[in-house]
This record gives C-alpha cells, sequence and structure tokens, in this order.
C-alpha cells in the first residue's frame, strides 16, 4: 500500500472570467502557489504527493504547467467538459497540451453540480457525457474523476464504476491509499498563510472522523 498526501488546486493568480462567490476561497495568488509547489518538491522527505487540480481553469494551462514542468512535478486535471473553449477555461489546445507535457486529464463532470443531488439519468450523463469529450479531445482513455463540491454516496461510486472510471478523488482530507479506488485530497485556500500551507503539506494523518464519514457515504444508498 503506497500513501500519499492528496491537494486539489482551483484557480492561479489573476481570473480572466467571472469568479463564483463560493470559488474565491479557492483562488491561490501565485506567490501561494509557488510556495506550495517548492514544498512538495523540496519538503519532508518520505511524504509523498498528489497533485491535482479542479474545474479546469485557463491558469492551469497558463500559470500551473509550466510551473510544474520546471519542478519536474507530475499532476492530474479534473476537466469540466461543459466549459471547455468558455473565457477563462481550458479550451481543447490546451487539454492536449497538457496532455502531451506527461499530465493526467480526468473528469469533473459536465456542469460543476453536486453528484449526490442528482437523479439516475442526470448523474450518468455527468459521468459518461464529460468522459466521452474528453476522450475525444485527449485520444486516450479517462479512467479518473475528481468529485465536485466532494459530495458523494454509495450510488455516486456505483455509477462511477459503472461508466469505467478507476479512481474517485474526494476532498476528504487526510492521507491517500494511491491504489484505492477512494482517494481524499485536501484544498488549498487563499486565506491560509504561509505556514499553513506547509502545515498541510507536511502530510496531515488520517482522523477517525474522516475515515468514519468516507465509510458512511460509501455505504448509504
Amino acid at each position: 500500500m503506497t500513501r500519499a498526501v492528496g491537494i486539489i488546486f482551483h484557480g492561479i493568480g489573476t481570473p480572466k472570467r467571472d469568479v463564483e462567490a463560493d470559488e474565491v476561497p479557492y483562488w491561490l495568488s501565485i506567490e501561494k502557489f509557488q510556495a506550495a509547489l517548492d514544498q512538495i518538491t523540496n519538503g519532508s522527505s518520505g511524504i509523498e504527493y498528489v497533485v491535482t487540480f479542479d474545474d479546469g481553469n485557463s491558469s492551469d494551462y497558463e500559470i500551473a504547467l509550466p510551473e510544474l514542468i520546471a519542478r519536474g512535478l507530475h499532476a492530474s486535471f479534473f476537466v469540466l467538459s461543459g466549459r471547455i473553449g468558455v473565457p477563462g477555461f481550458l479550451d481543447a489546445t490546451q487539454i492536449r497540451a497538457l496532455r502531451d507535457a506527461g499530465m493526467t486529464i480526468g473528469s469533473h463532470g459536465v456542469s460543476h453540480r453536486a453528484w449526490s443531488e442528482l437523479d439516475g439519468e442526470e448523474l450518468w450523463e455527468e459521468l459518461s457525457e464529460s468522459r466521452e469529450v474528453l476522450e475525444e479531445i485527449c485520444g486516450q482513455p479517462v479512467t479518473e474523476a475528481g468529485i465536485p463540491f466532494g459530495k458523494y454516496t454509495a450510488r455516486v461510486l456505483r455509477q462511477l464504476r459503472h461508466a469505467g472510471y478507476t479512481a474517485a478523488y474526494t476532498s476528504d482530507t487526510g492521507s491517500m491509499d494511491r491504489e484505492a479506488f477512494l482517494r481524499p485530497r485536501t484544498s488549498l485556500t487563499c486565506d491560509m498563510s504561509i505556514e499553513s500551507l506547509m502545515s498541510v503539506l507536511s502530510g496531515p494523518p488520517r482522523t477517525i472522523r474522516r475515515q468514519i464519514g468516507m465509510a458512511r457515504r460509501r455505504w448509504l444508498p
């Protein structure tokens, strides 16, 4: 079993689109983003990191990709297929550039809705349509998904498996088993000081509360 710390980034730098109120806390300054990557690159020995990006903002390509390449880091990018090409979001050419740089492209759904709140047909459309669009752009299988808002139930996990996904990334925090289907992550937010960022990146232990929460969602109908 290989354990790691999963990290979620969203937008970096100055947004190139209107940002909704609930998104604002998740936009990091370039300075904090660089500090986080430096800690990931040069920080605590013995800690493995899984770097991920949600939403498919254009800053993934414009800011994050060069910084990742400069440090020799890999990341997974979970893209909203319904926003591809929309100003402020990734376009198809940029997604292919991420792929060509060795990054993993995954699904974040079509329209950024909480999957746990959708009916069966709506959920299937979010999971299958987004995957089909991304596979057509990338020319390769898309097998990982980042769950919007971190909201999931056992039904959502079953549908993810049925749709062909082999890994589902959550927002449960704590350490990650890189071979498991369900993979917890921690979001970095703009109100964190550099010291707070370093603390999160130092390797948060799994807590009883998180384990209980994950178990409940895994088995709830």
